[in-house]
């Protein structure tokens, strides 16, 4: 069984119980090393819901890709496939099929595509979906600089913390003329929880960072080729109706 009571601290003769605990450590602790403690916390929690956050969503995006290509690819009509996606698609990948779709359609209600309109229209579309994949990435990308600064700033904290914590252990001794473990240790105690805290938020945070940003990558390439596929499709159908 763990000890967390030093019960043998004497001070001018009386005999005084020391929580060591994590919570009587932060009682204890000075005002200071509380306020890193908290933002630490705080930190760490809002760390782990980003992170759960981002993971469930990039699998239901993952999900939603693969349902959405497959309609794709079927073979059916687009416009069909644009009506049943409505003009707000909640899918990224649809946002991306939709606002190129609007350009497509609105340029054929005017009646036929010449070569000249058809190589200003590419490049609309191209622009279009583009712009769109690129605010849709940024939709997902949110809050991912909260962890790459957690991950970066979070043991500089907790650092911060510790030297407080070894400082306000040297003013016990110069205040007590006392040199004995039961002036030292809480102080120092204090110090090395906020270093273990520091930790606990950045190594999550970081982790998740990089896993988040991975498949952001990869998501990103993914509507980035789809995009690319669609714009070849929709100009060969434009070559078709200027011939």
């Amino acid at each position: 069984m763990e000890q967390t009571v030093i019960d043998a601290v004497t001070l001018g003769g009386s005999k005084e119980a020391m929580d060591l605990s994590i919570m009587g450590l932060f009682w204890r602790a000075h005002w200071v090393v509380k306020a890193v403690m908290v933002v630490l916390l705080v930190a760490s929690v809002w760390s782990w819901a980003i992170i759960l956050d981002k993971v469930w969503r990039l699998k239901r995006l993952h999900r939603d890709a693969v349902r959405f290509e497959d309609a794709f690819w079927s073979g059916g009509s687009l416009d069909d496939l644009y009506e049943r996606m409505g003009q707000l698609p909640q899918d990224p990948m649809a946002a991306v099929f939709s606002s190129a779709m609007r350009e497509w359609r609105r340029a054929s209600t005017k009646g036929s595509i010449g070569q000249g309109l058809a190589e200003a229209l590419r490049d609309r579309i191209d622009r279009v979906m583009q712009i769109t994949l690129g605010r849709e990435m940024e939709r997902l990308e949110r809050y991912m600089t909260f962890l790459a600064s957690v991950g970066s700033t979070a043991p500089f904290v907790g650092l911060f913390g510790t030297v407080w914590g070894i400082m306000n252990s040297f003013q016990a001794i110069a205040v007590t003329k006392q040199t004995s473990l039961a002036v030292v240790a809480p102080g120092i105690a204090e110090a090395l929880l906020a270093t273990a805290l520091g930790l606990v938020a950045a190594i999550p945070a970081v982790i998740g960072y990089n896993k988040i940003s991975s498949e952001l990558g990869r998501y990103g390439g993914r509507m980035e080729a789809f995009a690319g596929e669609f714009s070849a499709i929709l100009s060969r159908q434009m070559e078709e109706g200027s011939e």
